[in-house]
């Protein structure tokens, strides 16, 4: 037999019960589904986490006070203890390949306004942060160094504390700049407000407020010696890890440290954040991918049931085919296209409520999704696998029946 003529013979007794024939496809639509779905939302989370510590800065190098990381415990939380100054800040900004740095003094406060209220990050640093952290203003201006030096009452707000406090300017909210907030006690004049950058939790650059080191060390902490930690822009990112090493033995030798184990410091690598972020991402969505894998083993399953039954159901024919000439071959071909078209078909429905579902997630549900070429692939593949491992079997039972007793079942 021709192929052609098999693929519209499979069609035909497909469709002569179509009630059964849709509650099997629908098995493996919602497998596929569930596959494409779930991996889209896992390589968005992927995307959006590369995203997010990619806008933190380029070439990015955090220096952070507290123990490091041991290999049986962690002896004290980043940023808790108190052991950065801005000495370690003049004496690192010296190294080869530094291109920028920012010490910080970090705390959230309450902060007040005349028409609202926010609890915000306070990020209290130098002008040089803007390019470290890659900071953009949108409107007004950023503080200088002369602001600085004279413990200035200036902040910039960040986008969303900036919609919290005045309103958003295009539903009719107020203009920011000019207008005084209170950070604790301490009255600042609003000079600029951050473009917009996107992110969550306590990273958030658009849930923060930016004002001068000195004043912020002053009114805010009410300390100058110590600071929360220190962001440091590599030359470029193949100088990251030198560094990174150089920065260490620095600080390990102001601070009288003999072994690095012992360091009351820790510094993170931006990059080495981003490959772990996205491992772990990865790892997530093969995870999902797996999940859904098993609606698939159920909807095959499905395929097989309904394919031994259409054998018994059509041993007369099959008697028939192989009294008139049909091979072996052909009748076990017949059987495993018509799964084949069963699964394939079903990959397609699958492939469009996958996508569909996808939207409405990163419409409604405030998810990033990324349906990528490579998981749809893969979704056609794994359906056509299906359908010739859980086809197999019946088509080989159909193959190998009597033709004599075939005829004579009833």
């Amino acid at each position: 037999m021709r192929v052609f003529d098999i693929i519209e013979e499979a069609f035909k007794a497909i469709s002569t019960n179509k009630i059964r024939s849709g509650l099997t496809v629908l098995g493996i639509v919602i497998g596929i589904a569930s596959v494409i779905a779930l991996t889209a939302v896992g390589q968005g989370s992927q995307a959006s986490i590369t995203a997010s510590i990619e806008s933190a800065g380029a070439n990015l190098l955090t220096v952070t006070p507290g123990a490091q990381r041991s290999a049986n415990m962690v002896r004290a939380a980043f940023g808790s203890a108190q052991t950065l100054t801005p000495d370690d800040a003049s004496t690192i900004s010296e190294l080869d390949n530094v291109a920028g740095i920012a010490p910080q003094v970090n705390g959230r406060y309450q902060i007040v306004a005349t028409s609202g209220n926010t609890n915000s990050q306070v990020i209290a640093t130098t002008p040089g942060y803007q390019t470290v952290r890659n900071v953009s203003v949108a409107s007004g201006s950023f503080f200088s160094d002369r602001q600085v030096e004279d413990a200035s009452r200036v902040a910039v707000l960040g986008y969303q504390v900036a919609i919290d406090l005045f309103g958003d300017p295009a539903n009719g909210g107020s203009d920011p700049i000019g207008q005084t907030v209170r950070i604790k006690s301490s009255k600042f004049t609003v000079i600029g407000v951050a473009a917009q950058k996107g992110g969550t939790g306590p990273e958030n650059a658009d849930d923060a407020i930016y004002v001068p080191l000195s004043a912020g060390q002053k009114l805010l902490a009410g300390q100058s010696k110590y600071l929360s930690s220190i962001s440091v822009q590599a030359r470029d990112q193949a100088s990251m890890t030198q560094l990174q090493t150089d920065i260490t033995n620095l600080l390990l030798t102001r601070h009288g440290i003999n072994e690095a184990t012992s360091a009351d410091f820790s510094v993170l690598n931006q990059s080495d954040l981003a490959a772990s972020a996205t491992s772990t991402a990865r790892t997530l969505t093969l995870l999902l991918a797996a999940i859904a894998g098993i609606s698939l083993v159920v909807g095959g399953i499905g395929i097989m049931n309904m394919m031994l039954t259409t054998v018994t159901e059509r041993t007369r024919e099959i008697g028939l085919r192989k009294a008139i000439g049909a091979k072996r071959r052909d009748v076990s071909f017949q059987f495993l296209v018509e799964a084949v078209v069963l699964t394939f078909a079903s990959g397609i429905l699958g492939v469009l409520l996958g996508w569909l579902i996808s939207l409405a997630l990163s419409r409604f549900g405030g998810l990033t999704s990324v349906v990528t070429v490579e998981w749809v692939l893969l979704s056609f593949g794994l359906s056509a696998v299906i359908g010739i491992v859980f086809g197999f079997y019946p088509a080989r039972r159909a193959a190998g029946l009597n033709p004599i007793q075939s005829l004579r079942y009833e």
